[in-house]
């Protein structure tokens, strides 16, 4: 409801506002059993556990009726390094308000409760950007297994209800969600992960409130919770745990004012991309006029398609510079940033929308969810679910995706944050549509080395380095970061064993070609008897630990890309000397073709060769994968573990 509307509402029926904030929680909970527990029973590595927490959302009498959550917690912090739970931070947007912030610290003090208040003066607001700030507070006198409690309250003018996690990276006993909600507002309501509820009540209630000359309203009450809530655990080549961590969430579908009229939020997919064009592209799409007399004309006149296409994103990469925002907040003008050279990314990418557009290229905008953000929703056409604007062309019927804000990727790359399922394209002629991002260059790290001991028998030589793909990328960043010394003092204290001679880089910045780097080593090697030479001769990119630990993990693996590490290293033996002990042979595959291994070591004219070859043949493994996963790095760092025995003769 607006406030003018509001406003007339002089008589009301309290018993609806007055019955949803008894469901409020208010400071006073613990308890001595609380305080003299030593460990969660379910989880007992745990440093601390939720004990109680809750939201109630109901609509503020005293605020205009706009939307209130209180919120309230109980929290048990076993040791100090769950201390930082005590850290408080809410962060809130535009012309929201944190009110009535209560918090309390409990200390068993011999048979005693002993309580600590939060001071007001501990209270304080900072601003984070234009749009958002933060509250801030800490609650105070923390010692080993004391009880933390708060409250506050959310006072909101927007209907859209703020997503509940049941989940976190710490146990909860028990999580519970309340929402009381005029009839005229419509959502879907989703929840995400794979616990399901133990608690749910969804319960219409006629008549809730009374509007005096207008009648009465209807109000839907909800109640979801759920109870032993074990830790989300993280881990390695895994998307955003917004995809797993369960919680409810509140996707806005109409409003229906006091006078009947109704107000629908995105029906369909095509309206979706409309408003995305509206609100968040601000209609910047059809600025080729301008951007036609900005391309060089060597640019324009160049007949080869594919070649126009690489020159104009070329142009607008090397003029534009990324100023790390996603979007444009306030007012969007892609000619001002294109002046000023500098943007955010949805300003970059559109320009070179239009440039395209300007030099004949078919191309389309496309929108996105980076792997940060969790993946968008399909079922419901939902905006808010995008945060990430790149561009598709085509040509001569290949698609290319660009994002001409980072000044490492190659024609046809995006960035690998963009690679999170699929993508919607913004075909606003034709409608749009969603399609998976193809990976244009192949990713591949090729190691190959010479090696041969010198007089005090430590192993010298060449060691080869060439990247292409994501590797390259995230390589050619680091080398811009750092000078020729900072870069190799990185590396040598990356690998403690290897002492760098000399070093050269090739293709730094041909970001179509393999980035190729070239280091004249010597190998640190304490030989404790010269009489027998026994080392690991994986050098470089060995596989030392297992990116999978969990006993069980109920969500998929996702690498992103398919990946190739090559490895060739040649050791001549030196003279007076045999090989007396090799690692084994081995050839190891994922079943479904999802990859294999193959490590094949030879001794020829004594010279000792090993090859070695990792493929990682799929982007995503199921979560009933996860185990044969497990089992092939263990088997692989095995087989890397190995060494290789010279005796003296």
């Amino acid at each position: 409801m607006s406030k003018s509307v509001i406003t007339t509402l002089i008589l009301l029926c309290h018993l609806f506002v007055a019955a949803q904030k008894k469901k409020s929680i208010k400071i006073g909970k613990a308890t001595t059993s609380e305080l003299k527990m030593i460990t969660y029973e379910k989880d007992t590595l745990a440093n601390a556990v939720v004990l109680y927490e809750q939201a109630n959302v109901y609509l503020d009498e005293r605020r205009d009726y706009k939307f209130r959550t209180d919120y309230y917690y109980r929290i048990k912090l076993f040791n100090k390094d769950a201390f930082d739970l005590a850290n408080i931070t809410i962060p809130f947007y535009n012309k929201k308000e944190i009110r009535d912030i209560e918090a309390v610290t409990y200390n068993l003090n011999g048979n005693e409760i002993e309580k600590t208040k939060l001071k007001k003066e501990a209270i304080f607001t900072v601003e984070k950007t234009e749009f958002w700030n933060e509250t801030r507070f800490t609650l105070p006198n923390l010692k080993e297994g004391c009880v933390i409690e708060y409250v506050y309250s959310v006072i909101s003018p927007y209907s859209r209800l703020d997503d509940w996690y049941f989940q976190s990276d710490i146990p909860k006993i028990k999580s519970q969600y309340y929402a009381s909600i005029l009839g005229n507002y419509k959502y879907n309501i989703r929840l995400v992960g794979d616990k399901a509820l133990d608690h749910k009540e969804v319960k219409p209630i006629e008549d809730c409130i009374t509007i005096s000359g207008l009648g009465t309203g209807g109000c839907n009450n909800y109640a979801f919770g759920m109870d032993t809530i074990p830790a989300f655990k993280e881990e390695a080549y895994m998307l955003s745990e917004e995809n797993y961590l369960s919680r409810i969430i509140f996707d806005k579908i109409s409003y229906t004012d006091v006078r009947g009229g109704v107000t629908k939020y995105t029906k369909t997919w095509d309206d979706a991309d409309k408003t995305l064009k509206r609100l968040f592209l601000d209609n910047q799409t059809t600025k080729q006029s301008f951007f036609k007399k900005q391309l060089p004309d060597s640019i324009l006149n160049t007949n080869d398609a594919l070649k126009k296409g690489k020159s104009v994103y070329k142009y607008i990469q090397d003029k534009l510079f990324w100023n790390k925002k996603y979007w444009t907040h306030g007012k969007l003008k892609i000619k001002n940033t294109f002046q000023e050279g500098t943007g955010s990314v949805d300003a970059i990418n559109l320009i070179l929308h239009n440039s395209l557009n300007a030099a004949g290229i078919e191309n389309y905008l496309v929108a996105l969810s980076t792997r940060n953000n969790g993946l968008p929703t399909k079922i419901y056409p939902m905006t808010k679910d995008f945060n990430y604007i790149i561009v598709k062309a085509v040509i001569d019927g290949k698609s290319y995706f660009l994002d001409a804000s980072d000044k490492k990727l190659a024609f046809g790359q995006v960035p690998f944050k963009c690679l999170n399922g699929e993508v919607r394209v913004l075909d606003f002629d034709n409608g749009g549509y969603w399609e998976t991002i193809d990976i244009a260059v192949p990713s591949m790290i090729s190691v190959f080395s010479n090696l041969e001991f010198n007089e005090n028998l430590e192993l010298e030589g060449e060691l080869n380095l060439a990247q292409k793909g994501y590797p390259a990328i995230t390589e050619r960043k680091r080398l811009d970061t750092k000078s020729n010394d900072e870069y190799l003092d990185d590396f040598e204290s990356k690998h403690p064993n290897i002492l760098v001679d000399d070093y050269s880089v090739e293709n730094q910045n041909a970001l179509d070609k393999s980035l190729v780097q070239k280091f004249q080593i010597t190998l640190d090697h304490d030989f404790e008897n010269p009489n027998t030479l026994r080392f690991n001769p994986f050098i470089y990119r060995k596989i030392s630990n297992n990116p999978f630990k969990l006993n069980k993990r109920n969500y998929d693996i996702d690498y992103g890309y398919p990946r190739t590490i090559l490895f060739s290293i040649n050791i001549k033996i030196p003279e007076g000397y045999r090989a007396t002990k090799l690692p084994e042979n081995k050839r190891i595959a994922l079943p479904y073709s999802g990859g294999n291994f193959m490590l094949s070591i030879g001794e020829q004219n004594g010279t000792i060769t090993i090859n070695s070859r990792l493929y990682i043949m799929k982007k995503n493994f199921a979560a009933e994968e996860y185990e044969g996963l497990k089992e092939f790095y263990n088997q692989i760092i095995k087989a890397q573990n190995s060494y290789i025995e010279l005796e003296k003769n």
